[in-house]
Parts: C-alpha cells; structure tokens; sequence
C-alpha cells in the first residue's frame, strides 16, 4: 500500500536529512532551508487542523467521534497517489501541484466560514461556540495563505513567467460544485474538508521533505 511505503521512505527520508554536509552553496542552502521550513509549518498547520476538526465534530455534529469515510466532496483534491509516480515528480511538478491544492482548500475553508458566519446572522445572535469555530478557521487560512506564497515565490524563481500567471490566478472566484440539501449535510461538507485537510497535510509535509532531500543531494 502506498501509506506503508512512503512512512518507510519519509523514515529514510529523516536519516539522509540528519547526514547532510553543511558545506551547500548558498542558493542550495536557501532553497533547502525553505523547503524544511515549509515542512514544519505544515506539520503545525495539520496540528490545528486535527484540533479544529475535534471542535468541530463535538460542536456541529453532536459526537467528537464521529467518523464517515464514506462520504467524498468532488471539489477536494484527490489524496490517491500511485508511489513511484510521486516519487519521480520533478520539482516543478510538485510545487505546481501543491498550489493548486491548498489554493482549492483554502477556498473551500473560505466557503463554509462564510456559511457559518450567515448563520450567525440569520439566528440575529453571536454564537461564541461558532465563533471560535470560524475564528479557527481564519487562522487555518492564514497558515495555508502563507504557504501558498512561498511555493508561489519559489516558482517564480524557476519559471520567471510563473509571477505573471499567479497575480492573474489570485482572484479565482469560488464556485463550488457542492451543494447541501440539508442542514446536517451543510455539517458534514465542514467535516469532510478538515477531514481531508488533515490528510492532504500529511502528504504535503512529505513533498517538503522530499524537495528538501533532493535539493541537498
């Protein structure tokens, strides 16, 4: 399974980072600095992430337990990856990629923060329960938004032209396909975008790693 064979390549992955050489030339020493970086800023933003979606459950579900797998948003980035593919994605590739991704999570988080806050208003009372939930939420953003920049910056670096293409792309409008019948399946779309935020987070702390390790060799 793929799960079982990238934990054994990240474990691999930590070994050759503690075996470096600190004799790098300074634009490989950047370059890696920024990728370790960004890969511990996305183990802190899944941290908030995990706690936000514990809040979540136990606030707009009823159950801090509560788990279906079962239920997929077609708006999300898909979490399958074939390994070897993953393995042999050139640098351009997955910095291309992680753009776009947490570009769409952090439009999703805006979408239903958004929602939350109409409720608020439609119910004419500040809820502090909820209000946490979508201050937590901005703050996820926040994360997201800043790693969105330094994967921007970085390709920009590598393509010259990537500047011009970002600052057109920026203003995206969201249109989600996902549509809520119900006030419990509005819940659940919430659940299932931490949910799979969580997930995602993981991989993407991989592809840090790895940029890193690639970089350094």
């Amino acid at each position: 399974m793929f799960q079982m064979t990238v934990s054994k390549a990240l474990f691999l992955l930590f070994c050759i980072l503690d075996c470096m050489e600190q004799s790098a030339s300074l634009p490989v020493a950047q370059t890696n600095s920024l990728y370790l970086n960004c890969f511990k800023h996305t183990r802190s933003t899944r941290t908030r992430v995990q706690q936000l979606l514990g809040k979540y459950k136990e606030q707009q579900l009823g159950n801090g337990q509560f788990e279906d797998r079962s239920r997929h948003l077609k708006d999300l980035p898909s979490l399958s990856t074939e390994f070897y593919r993953w393995i042999n994605l050139t640098e351009w590739e997955r910095l291309h990629a992680a753009f776009w991704d947490m570009k769409t999570y952090w439009n999703m988080l805006e979408w239903k923060r958004i929602q939350l806050e109409n409720e608020e208003k439609d119910q004419k009372m500040v809820q502090d329960a909820r209000t946490t939930l979508t201050q937590n939420i901005r703050h996820i953003q926040l994360d997201l938004r800043d790693l969105i920049s330094q994967v921007s910056t970085q390709m920009s670096s590598l393509r010259s032209s990537w500047k011009r293409a970002a600052s057109a792309l920026a203003q995206t409008p969201l249109n989600p396909a996902s549509r809520s019948r119900t006030v419990w399946d509005s819940r659940v779309e919430g659940y299932i975008i931490l949910r799979d935020l969580d997930l995602y987070l993981t991989k993407l702390a991989r592809d840090f790693l790895l940029l890193a390790t690639k970089i350094q060799l």
